[in-house]
């Protein structure tokens, strides 16, 4: 196997370890092994974790359509619990990162005093707030577009949890880290990560997207009265609120901190997906 494929899959499997519960261990993980080096190159493989965990949600919530009794509540419940999936497959880890910012900066307009407060391990009033929020809209809009069609809130939750981990990795390249770099679990992710990471997470996003466009156009599994080309502008447009919360979420960091932190990156995942479901929804 060439050595460009070999590291590109240490890449995948090390960014899969870090950012996810799913178990490599073992041989496996010796084989992957660790350097910071690889961890910031493995952040460009982010939205690649994206589409396995979307595709795993994506086939468990089918299911769920599939053999829960088909009234108005079915979406309601696989949105529910796909989404308890989705927290125990990330260890809610990015949940964790929405709690710490939406304390820190709740709590505090002083910069370094919400420094110190996303630091702290406990969970204030703030951070439970956004992140009940948070969670109450993922079921909401998913429940939505599962009423308009089962399908789409299968290729929904597929693109989004792509979508919303590629643009935290333009905050890493465009903002400074402003952590404690000697005691965070972003150090790695520290310094800004290079263009070829970058390409490659863009690559990921792209390619989730293609896909689903081309399983539409040669199987119509989203039947909705929309063409294919209403669908793909419509998953644009999804694209489009998703970036936009980026830069809101971006230029908060930049004005509330100066950087952003471990805690910035989960968070933005978090908002992005939201937005992303609310701007397919929108554009139905």
């Amino acid at each position: 196997m060439p050595s460009f494929l070999l590291q590109f899959i240490r890449h995948y499997l090390l960014s899969l370890q870090f950012f996810t519960r799913i178990p490599v261990t073992g041989r496996l993980a010796n084989w992957v092994g660790y350097s910071p080096a690889m961890l910031r190159a493995s952040a460009g493989h982010f939205p690649g974790v994206g589409i396995l965990l979307g595709a795993v949600l994506a086939l468990f919530t089918a299911g769920l359509l599939q053999w829960l009794p088909p009234t108005g509540s079915a979406p309601l419940v696989a949105a529910a619990l796909g989404t308890a999936l989705g927290v125990l497959l990330t260890g809610a880890f990015h949940e964790d990162g929405l709690a710490d910012v939406a304390d820190g900066l709740g709590g505090s307009a002083d910069r370094d005093r919400a420094l110190l407060i996303m630091k702290d391990s406990r969970v204030g009033a703030f951070g439970a707030i956004a992140v009940m929020l948070v969670l109450l809209c993922k079921v909401a809009l998913l429940a939505l577009l599962g009423d308009v069609s089962a399908p789409l809130m299968v290729a929904a939750l597929f693109v989004a949890h792509v979508a919303s981990r590629t643009w935290p990795l333009l905050t890493i390249r465009l903002l400074v880290h402003v952590g404690d770099a000697a005691g965070t679990k972003s150090k790695p992710l520290a310094d800004q990560i290079s263009g070829v990471a970058l390409r490659t997470g863009l690559i990921w996003c792209v390619l989730a997207l293609a896909l689903t466009v081309y399983v539409q156009a040669t199987t119509n599994f989203v039947a909705i009265n929309v063409t294919d080309a209403g669908l793909l502008q419509a998953l644009l447009n999804a694209l489009m609120a998703s970036l936009v919360a980026w830069a809101v979420m971006a230029r908060w960091f930049w004005r509330r901190l100066g950087g952003f932190t471990g805690d910035c990156l989960g968070a933005t995942q978090q908002v992005c997906e939201v937005a992303f479901y609310l701007g397919l929804g929108l554009s139905l």
